[in-house]
């Protein structure tokens, strides 16, 4: 990376701590001339850097913190603070570890009662009759042709793998369209179903492309990219577990992948935040897994604890938050850490629902004026630059028009379902769909399903389009080459 850039954070966290660059120096490697010498021309090893990110990850909640450190001994804290280095994140600026919360009437961030995706039924019937992931897939492979992987790898994070179908069809098009490249793959799930859905779809992914490194983690979105904790106390729970995959067969991969589930019960497992109702990991996890006939050529870009770098030449942000909440919140909890971990040519394709649809118009029968999509993506890409300032000079923000970044998918119905009298099961699937993309809360719906109105008015939506869309809009934040 480029020296201004860590300078750029360096001067960033220095200024919310209000420490002198000397002070920060001595404190983080016993150097009071680091940050001069940077400024004179100089450079940092990998493992400099790394101390670098640590040092401030590690005191991101309470930067100011450092000052009383700095009068009380500056030798004895700058020994403190670079042995517990290793153990933090190597993450490029101080951000708390949050993941989004659900939105309110009063600040758009927070509501009391929702618990975003809490249930599961919702969530898979839409999945299977939908088509948002194909074509979401379509649309991130996209992005491929604009990026130019750097050695030792094609390095991609996906920032919510869901059900694995997103993840598992970009992989395809990896592969078609780097055959032989090292794949270096991170994905953040929370949900302990999600992963099992996902390992049940990747062993002929690593029968295809074999020189694949997957890692799967329950990590914050502040935490991920890194693959590390932020707090201390998560950092000393974390489960690092790594396994490699004998065998040449996708059977073979598959049966290790289910032993695997008896782990996954015992330690992926989540609870409820009482702040969000969001869910939220009770210990974090990264689980890395490659086959052990590569293990030679996959060597250099394993994870190891403490030694990541977050430089992705690729990251998928489909659906990362709460339609309702904030572009403040946004910007400040998901898509501003997510655009740090890009690396040099790196593209960040973000995608979320748009609105102004047929689906939306089944849900505003309901609930007159009803219209969770107040952001759109040239709010975000607003807020995103004001979260990131000077971090986000070398970025560049693409919102496109919206003959590139709005794109539909339908729900699956056959050719003769939405003529005439229209089955019960479609109609209750139509529902479903438009309720869950609208993210509607679990204590509006008992009453309003109480009488057939909203399948009436699910039913003249249908028959007025012929079928049942939604629209998605999507944005680039892409790094620029040094």
């Amino acid at each position: 990376m480029g020296a201004q850039e860590i300078l750029n954070e360096i001067s960033d966290f220095c200024r919310l701590a209000g420490l002198a660059e000397s002070t920060f120096g001595r404190l983080c490697v016993n150097d009071g001339k680091l940050v001069s010498r940077l400024r004179d021309g100089g450079s940092v090893t990998l493992d400099t850097l790394a101390r670098l990110r640590g040092f401030m990850a590690t005191h991101a909640d309470d930067p100011q913190a450092l000052r009383l450190r700095s009068k009380n001994g500056a030798k004895n804290g700058a020994k403190a603070v670079t042995m517990a280095a290793p153990t933090s994140p190597v993450a490029p600026a101080p951000r708390p570890p949050v993941v989004p919360a659900p939105a309110s009437a009063a600040s758009g961030d927070t509501e009391e009662g929702f618990r975003f995706f809490d249930n599961r039924q919702k969530y898979l019937l839409f999945v299977n009759t939908c088509s948002e992931k194909w074509v979401v897939a379509k649309r991130v492979a996209m992005e491929l042709a604009n990026i130019s992987p750097r050695p030792p790898a094609l390095r991609l994070f996906d920032a919510g793998v869901g059900d694995g179908t997103v993840l598992t069809r970009v992989m395809r098009a990896m592969h078609a369209r780097f055959p032989t490249m090292p794949f270096y793959i991170v994905g953040k799930e929370v949900s302990l179903e999600d992963v099992r859905l996902t390992l049940d779809k990747i062993p002929d992914r690593f029968y295809e492309h074999p020189s694949t490194v997957l890692v799967l983690t329950n990590l914050y979105y502040s935490e991920a990219p890194w693959l590390s904790p932020k707090s201390s106390a998560a950092a000393h729970s974390l489960i690092w577990k790594e396994v490699a995959l004998t065998g040449n067969s996708s059977h073979d991969f598959e049966e290790q992948l289910t032993e695997l589930q008896s782990f996954l019960s015992e330690n992926w497992s989540a609870k409820v935040s009482p702040k969000t109702g969001n869910p939220v990991y009770e210990r974090p996890i990264v689980l890395t897994l490659y086959r052990e006939d590569h293990r030679f050529l996959l060597d250099p870009i394993l994870p190891r604890p403490g030694r990541v770098m977050a430089d992705y030449d690729l990251i998928i942000a489909s659906q990362p938050y709460r339609a309702r909440a904030s572009a403040e919140f946004k910007a400040k909890k998901v898509i501003g850490p997510l655009a740090r971990a890009l690396g040099p040519g790196g593209r960040l394709i973000g995608i979320h629902s748009s609105g102004k649809d047929p689906g939306l118009e089944i849900v505003q029968k309901i609930w007159p004026g009803e219209n969770p999509f107040q952001v759109d993506r040239h709010a975000l890409l607003k807020s995103v630059k004001i979260e990131l300032g000077a971090a986000g000079r070398s970025l560049n923000f693409n919102a496109y028009s919206d003959a590139r970044s709005v794109f539909r998918y339908d729900m699956h119905t056959l050719p003769g379902e939405v003529v005439g009298a229209i089955g019960t099961s479609t109609l209750f699937a139509a529902w479903n769909a438009a309720i869950y993309v609208a993210q509607i809360e679990d204590n509006r719906l008992s009453e309003v399903v109480k009488n057939d109105r909203y399948l009436e008015a699910t039913e003249e939506v249908l028959q007025k389009y012929g079928g049942l869309w939604f629209n998605d809009e999507s944005f680039v934040i892409s790094r620029r080459q040094p």
